[in-house]
């Protein structure tokens, strides 16, 4: 004997459980971020500790990029 199933039966009970799952992971997911365990801090990272902000002469490094940009356009693409 065997059992007739309905193509539109068994796609809904999938979809019902692939949203039951979803729902299950989002919660799961949203208990993480509220314990606040799993957030990276970039901020308190040991190698950000010597670091030191952009000096007064950072543009030069601008200023030579561009330069150097505008030189290898000159070479290959020539004016």
């Amino acid at each position: 004997m065997g059992v007739i199933v309905n193509k539109k039966e068994s796609q809904d009970e999938l979809t019902r459980r692939i949203n039951a799952d979803l729902r299950a992971k989002a919660v799961e997911s949203a208990d993480v971020e509220k314990d606040g365990s799993d957030v990276d801090l970039a901020e308190d990272a040991e190698y950000l500790k010597d670091l030191k902000k952009t000096g007064r002469f950072s543009w030069i490094w601008i200023v030579l990029v561009v330069l150097a940009v505008l030189s290898l356009v000159v070479i290959f693409g020539g004016f």
